[in-house]
């Protein structure tokens, strides 16, 4: 079973501005040195006029983890590697998002689109996060769901304020 989540996010701006902010190796650099946690790094990168895919490693430190992960993971933090590949796409651009826990049974997958609204854009991005833990497995799921949220919330508004 997976929990599902969604985030949408407008912004005035249009489409081609966000998408070139949003995959801006320096932005994405920085964002990961502002929100990233320990080790945070961009492990992969490449782009051209058609698209861009990259893969980034970030940590959450243990103080950061709600009790109910803490109990799972223990006294140690989490590494979070995510990869995301963004493609050209009619007026706007298609995108899927892998997430991965080194260690532990626990993933997500999703995908985003980010394409004209209005005079400005819409972000959305869907993610299934799963993680394969009897009996408190759903309340991980639920707990992980919220963080990553949480996380998308924080690197959108990031980006956007580099606008």
């Amino acid at each position: 079973m997976s929990r599902p989540t969604e985030l949408r996010v407008t912004s005035p701006h249009p489409v081609d501005r966000v998408y070139a902010t949003m995959v801006d190796r320096q932005v994405l650099s920085d964002r990961l040195a502002t929100m990233g946690g320990p080790g945070a790094t961009i492990l992969e990168y490449s782009g051209d006029e058609n698209g861009c895919k990259y893969r980034i490693r970030h940590g959450i430190d243990e103080k950061d983890l709600p009790g109910v992960v803490k109990s799972f993971v223990g006294s140690h933090g989490i590494t979070v590697e995510r990869e995301e590949t963004w493609t050209r796409a009619g007026d706007g651009y298609d995108g899927t998002v892998g997430v991965e826990l080194p260690g532990m049974p626990a993933g997500a997958r999703g995908t985003m689109r980010l394409a004209p609204r209005g005079e400005g854009s819409e972000l959305v991005v869907t993610v299934d996060v799963t993680v394969k833990v009897p009996i408190i497995g759903g309340k991980i799921e639920e707990s992980v769901a919220q963080q990553i949220r949480h996380l998308l919330e924080m690197e959108t508004e990031y980006t956007l304020s580099r606008l």
